[in-house]
């Protein structure tokens, strides 16, 4: 008997363990999105210190989940980037994806990405904002720190749910999206697991600013005839509007070119994008922990599926 409730204890531990890991921490969020966003990262600018220091966090955060490396050196892959808005003397600057992976042993894998760059001081192009402000760090706590706090929470629950899914998660952080997708572009290119094999791929690209008279975009649903099917019995306490086209200013259009299914999910404008009010204290967390849950419930309808077939949209 003894034995019995020592069992059932233990049981039962495991499973608060569990439904906790699955859960979406806005702690978690926070800390993620006030460290990428922080005056001391000057706009994570492509090829600076700065954007090295973010690699090393999202690194860390990768190898602290136990993800496995799945870049060319390491989590890393690198390449070069160029700034073509406009003239500058360092124009070829170089720049990593990080990559980690969790192995399910399918043939089959769904990749997950944000980008991790933002517009440094707005002086190589992008920026929006008045002229006083070129040359003023853009935080870039929207765009896209909210998305990378995003790929990390996910990345921390499929990796700690002690489940092994039906197909392989590949989490990808996408660097030089600002100087025109460059960093999906390349791994489309020059992909570190068999295009093949990918089933479909969810981006986040600036999901902290949710509020309820928009709602929360998710561009893509046309792309797969599957889509209907995962999201037929989707409830979520946000509101959500579905949009068949796969192209868009994101790092999913990368994918959909590739003929592979793709989700973007997205809050869309505001009066501080690619601006230097873009920062940490304007993200709505509870609205972005309700976007993740969605994501999540998205993830797992789709692995009840078999392997998706893609569909052009235009």
């Amino acid at each position: 008997m003894k034995n019995l409730k020592l069992f059932l204890l233990f049981t039962f531990v495991l499973s608060f363990a569990n439904v906790f890991a699955q859960e979406v921490s806005i702690k978690n969020l926070k800390e993620h999105i006030y460290y990428l966003a922080d005056d001391a990262m000057k706009g994570r600018s492509t090829g600076s210190p700065e954007i090295e220091s973010a690699a090393q966090y999202i690194e860390n955060q990768f190898r602290k989940y136990k993800l496995q490396p799945k870049g060319t050196n390491g989590f890393r892959q690198e390449f070069s980037a160029k700034v073509t808005r406009v003239k500058v003397a360092d124009s070829i600057r170089t720049a990593h994806n990080i990559i980690g992976y969790i192995d399910n042993k399918s043939p089959y894998t769904i990749v997950i990405g944000a980008h991790y760059d933002h517009l440094g001081l707005g002086d190589f192009g992008g920026s929006r904002d008045t002229i006083t402000n070129i040359g003023k760090i853009h935080n870039g706590a929207d765009d896209n720190a909210s998305g990378v706090a995003g790929l990390l929470e996910l990345a921390r629950i499929y990796s700690t749910n002690r489940i092994k899914e039906s197909y392989n998660l590949l989490f990808i952080a996408f660097s030089a999206e600002e100087l025109g997708l460059l960093g999906s572009k390349y791994w489309t290119e020059h992909p570190t697991i068999p295009l093949k094999s990918v089933d479909w791929m969810l981006n986040m690209d600036m999901i902290g600013r949710y509020n309820k008279d928009n709602g929360l975009a998710i561009i893509g649903y046309g792309t797969s005839p599957s889509f209907p099917i995962i999201f037929k019995d989707i409830t979520s306490d946000i509101k959500f509007n579905l949009s068949r086209d796969g192209n868009g200013g994101s790092d999913q259009t990368s994918f959909y070119r590739k003929d592979i299914p793709v989700l973007f999910f997205h809050t869309g404008g505001h009066d501080d994008y690619h601006k230097t009010g873009d920062d940490a204290d304007k993200i709505n967390y509870e609205g972005l922990k309700s976007i993740l849950e969605l994501e999540i419930k998205v993830i797992n309808n789709s692995m009840k599926q078999p392997k998706m077939k893609f569909s052009w949209t235009n």
